[in-house]
């Protein structure tokens, strides 16, 4: 990635609240930590994954049911939920909700596979997906739609330039 590529407010905010909580490298992104440093719980149950905010208790439950590589990709979506929304799901209207769910979908990607991290990925190897998912360890359905949307962004960056 160039450092003049253009990122979205969510790749900015994700960036921003890792170097907060100072995950830098691939290595750093760990639940558990995360977990801790936010003051959220984490239950893992044979139950469908939610996150429940009850007062200064926040907790995230994450079906066991699932793959490990699923389960992290469930982790960052309940989190998106606690850091950055609001309100019961089923209590607001369906275009609301949707909103939020879309939110929580994208979080994933850049909680996955931070904007920051893109340097530790060799993007022209041909093994790139399994590279981003040894490194990540997220799905590599995950990593070939993270692939996608940076080439996507690669490409318009590069039409976007004066000639």
């Amino acid at each position: 990635m160039s450092k003049n590529h253009m990122t979205t407010a969510l790749e900015d905010w994700v960036t921003s609240f890792y170097l907060r909580i100072g995950i830098k490298n691939p290595q750093d992104i760990s639940e558990s930590y995360i977990a801790r440093r936010c003051e959220i719980y984490i239950k893992k149950d044979k139950i469908p994954s939610r996150y429940d905010v009850v007062g200064r208790f926040r907790s995230i439950t994450i079906d066991i049911r699932k793959d490990k590589l699923m389960q992290r990709e469930i982790f960052f979506h309940e989190l998106c939920h606690i850091l950055r929304h609001s309100g019961k799901q089923g209590m607001m209207p369906e275009a609301f909700r949707e909103l939020q769910e879309w939110d929580a979908r994208n979080f994933v990607k850049y909680a996955a596979i931070p904007t920051h991290m893109l340097k530790f990925i060799d993007l022209n190897d041909p093994l790139v997906v399994d590279q981003m998912v040894h490194l990540f360890k997220v799905t590599p359905e995950l990593c070939t739609e993270r692939l996608l949307q940076i080439q996507k962004r690669k490409n318009k960056d590069f039409l976007s330039v004066p000639i």
